[in-house]
């Protein structure tokens, strides 16, 4: 038989356990000291980290971040797979080919651009007809925007392989620079500010990516799963580091500010920098809010994947495969901590 007091006892534990349950704050994750190797292309998409550094989110988070700068894709997703860096930001299809092709175990932890892409050619070309017998300078030819710009070319006819080759050469500014260096290197997919430097030689755009093919998840957080499992309270505190360079960068009253950082991380004119900003803050084009995963916009990636490799025998497959975006929500409350 229960007696009066154990029963009040019950009671008031079923109580407190039902108040915890519907308001009991989520606890933070422990801010023991960590460094993490974050490697990302050199762009102005690197804001929401430049101006987290800036404002000290990280640092007030316990983190170091040795920022690491890659030259091309393919060295970006090998380095993530061998363990030579912790965190990358690049386009989704990124991870969605190590998963796919490499057969490693990489996900998606968050959004943040569109990618901000725009198709440019050299001045003389005048219609896409004319890259006929010419090269599309690409950062790697069966991954992310190789694949939209391989898109654009197949919808005004042009078919790689038969119409015009791939030339792989790394990065944004190498696509610029090869603009230069051969009037064979005739189109290619661009993002700021080299979108404003290749105009600034001559380069035409040939339009956004948005208007052109619709929402595209571009730069977006990679990790290792098993690196994230193991390091759950540094990943979710950086999230939460990023997520507020994203709110930083986008409101109103940072402008100046947001202008004079890219300037300085990327060695900018204030007219360049200032066309980036506003590239970036532009809706539908630049950061996404809080740079949280675009779901059309990823499965319009995976959607182009199977177009354009042929991949899943031409279906796009559900993206929970490639997503775990619990650490964001998880990181989401500590944002303004």
């Amino acid at each position: 038989m229960i007696s009066s007091k154990s029963t009040s006892f019950l009671i008031m534990a079923s109580a407190v356990f039902l108040a915890g349950c519907a308001g009991t704050p989520v606890q933070p994750p422990a801010n023991d000291p960590q460094t993490l190797r974050v490697n990302v292309f050199r762009s102005a998409t690197n804001i929401p980290i430049y101006m987290a550094e800036e404002m000290g989110a990280f640092t007030k988070r316990n983190l170091r971040i040795d920022l690491q700068f890659t030259p091309n894709s393919t060295e970006q997703r090998a380095g993530l797979a061998a363990g030579r860096s912790d965190i990358v930001h690049t386009a989704a299809d990124n991870a969605v080919a190590m998963v796919e092709v490499a057969k490693v175990d990489a996900v998606i932890v968050s959004g943040g651009d569109s990618g901000l892409l725009e198709l440019f050619v050299r001045p003389e070309i005048k219609s896409l007809s004319d890259v006929r017998g010419k090269a599309m300078v690409v950062d790697a030819p069966n991954t992310a925007y190789a694949l939209v710009a391989r898109k654009m070319l197949k919808n005004a006819g042009l078919i790689d392989g038969r119409d015009y080759r791939l030339l792989p050469i790394g990065g944004t500014e190498s696509r610029v620079n090869a603009f230069t260096q051969s009037p064979d290197n005739a189109v290619g997919m661009l993002n700021p500010p080299w979108t404003f430097i290749a105009a600034s030689q001559g380069a035409r755009s040939f339009g956004k990516v948005k208007d052109l093919f619709g929402p595209y998840q571009g730069i977006s957080t990679i990790v290792m799963r098993p690196w994230a499992q193991a390091n759950q309270g540094a990943l979710e505190r950086y999230l939460a580091a990023y997520i507020e360079g994203c709110r930083l960068t986008v409101d109103p009253a940072n402008r100046e500010q947001v202008i004079a950082v890219l300037r300085k991380r990327l060695n900018l004119t204030a007219d360049v920098a200032s066309r980036s900003y506003a590239g970036l803050i532009e809706p539908g084009y630049g950061l996404s809010r809080d740079c949280r995963l675009d779901m059309a916009g990823f499965r319009n990636a995976l959607a182009l994947r199977a177009e354009i490799e042929g991949q899943w025998g031409g279906v796009a497959p559900a993206p929970d495969r490639y997503l775990d975006l619990g650490y964001f929500e998880r990181a989401m409350p500590f944002v303004a901590r």
